[in-house]
């Protein structure tokens, strides 16, 4: 017992003389070499045990967590060895996703240093659980809704099953803890350490798996032209603490996961990292299915039959009407209607659809949209039991044309008795 705590007093000794240089402003390339010595020497159990003995020292919280951007740099090298991150041009979004878990890293080893002096450092683990509860927003739904579907077309899904099963895990820890903090002016710190703890490890984990297995496999498996759609794709759901430029152009055309061809070729199941062929030993399932189908409407976003377009309309629980850029009727959703419509108003102004009371009104709606003044006209009416929202929006092309206007109409009157929430895992067959 002696020789451990006498261990422990000299790699304690060791890091605060660490942070103290980096306090002073020591050269961060020295001291990354010192660092990564004193890592071979402490085993991950023993650095909590150590960061403890400091915290009772009296250093804060706050400076032990700088030691945390030290770690970043020798977790960064570490990668480069596996991945060779040189070989990945800035902005490209695989260098993006390897920048967002550096800081999901250090985040996460800053959340065990806060949660091991819990008592002082409550508004901390508040302000750093904000930060957190956007990985989900956007590295993860990056990962499970632009790249997961060129490997589940390929045939790997057991990998994306996983990560994704991870990813939910954080999420729901994250929005646990958050409920911990809001709920209680005072929670209960015991619990609260515990489950902070648990979400490092969680972070941590997860950076690992994808490092060691997810990126590498991407690396070797996605061509240019993936890679390209993946980027033109990624800005809507955002990025985790960082902001990427668009320096990367690919002359490649993009390429959608049903685009691909989904077989992989021996050389590239050889190449794969082996924890990932151990998974799929060697046999692969790809999905070869043809997406687009003869006499398929290629529409923006995606492709539909004539046939599934119309039953989409009557199925669709809204009515649509749309007018065109001359004012007449050209088209109405199907199906069950709060207003009936019938074929012989296709063609009519839309003006002769209305009392003539209400005539000037629609006319001043169309044009506010004409001349880009107004972007939509709402209005709610009851109207036999039943409340009635109705819209009105301008539709322009991509060059900023307008064609005319779409009406919807919906009965909202259940919406209104709506509480509390009901999901997806709530439904009962």
């Amino acid at each position: 017992m002696s020789e451990l705590l006498s261990n422990l007093q000299y790699k304690k000794e060791k890091l605060k003389k660490l942070l103290k240089d980096l306090h002073e402003g020591k050269d961060v390339e020295i001291l990354k070499e010192e660092f990564k010595e004193v890592l071979k020497n402490i085993s991950p159990i023993e650095i909590p045990l150590v960061e403890q003995e400091l915290l009772k020292e009296g250093i804060s919280a706050k400076n032990i967590a700088k030691m945390c951007d030290l770690h970043v740099e020798v977790f960064r090298e570490s990668l480069e060895k596996s991945l060779n991150i040189n070989e990945i041009p800035q902005d490209h979004p695989l260098h993006t996703l390897i920048l967002e878990n550096r800081n999901i890293m250090k985040d996460a080893e800053v959340l065990s240093i806060y949660a091991r002096s819990i008592e002082n450092s409550l508004e901390n683990i508040r302000i750093l659980l904000k930060e957190l509860s956007q990985i989900g927003r956007t590295h993860y739904n990056r990962e499970e809704m632009l790249i997961f579907p060129y490997l589940e077309r390929r045939g790997i899904t057991a990998v994306p099953t996983v990560l994704w099963t991870k990813h939910d895990e954080i999420r729901y820890k994250i929005k646990y803890l958050n409920e911990l903090l809001e709920e209680s002016e005072n929670p209960d710190l015991e619990s609260l350490k515990e489950q902070a703890l648990k979400l490092s490890q969680l972070l941590s984990d997860m950076v690992y798996r994808e490092n060691n297995i997810l990126y590498p496999t991407l690396h070797i498996l996605l061509s240019e032209s993936e890679w390209r759609a993946i980027k033109e794709q990624e800005e809507l759901f955002g990025y985790y603490k960082i902001t990427p430029g668009n320096d990367w152009r690919p002359s490649e055309e993009p390429v959608h996961p049903f685009e691909i061809d989904p077989n992989v070729s021996p050389e590239k199941l050889m190449n794969l990292p082996q924890s990932l062929k151990n998974v799929v030993n060697g046999r692969l399932k790809p999905d070869e299915s043809r997406f687009v189908r003869e006499n398929d409407l290629k529409l923006d976003e995606g492709y539909l039959s004539l046939e599934e377009v119309s039953a989409i309309f009557k199925t669709i629980p809204v009515d649509v009407t749309f007018i065109d850029k001359d004012d007449r009727v050209r088209f109405f959703s199907g199906g069950e209607r709060v207003f009936p419509r019938t074929p012989s108003v296709l063609g009519r102004p839309v003006q002769m659809c209305h009392p003539p009371r209400s005539v000037h009104i629609v006319n001043k709606i169309l044009k506010a949209f004409k001349s880009g003044r107004r972007s939509s006209a709402e209005f709610w009416i009851n109207m036999g039991g039943k409340l009635i929202y109705i819209r009105y929006i301008p539709v322009f092309d991509s060059r900023g044309n307008y064609l005319g206007t779409v009406e919807v109409t919906q009965d909202v009157s259940s919406m209104k008795k709506l509480e509390g929430e009901k999901r997806l895992l709530d439904w009962e067959d």
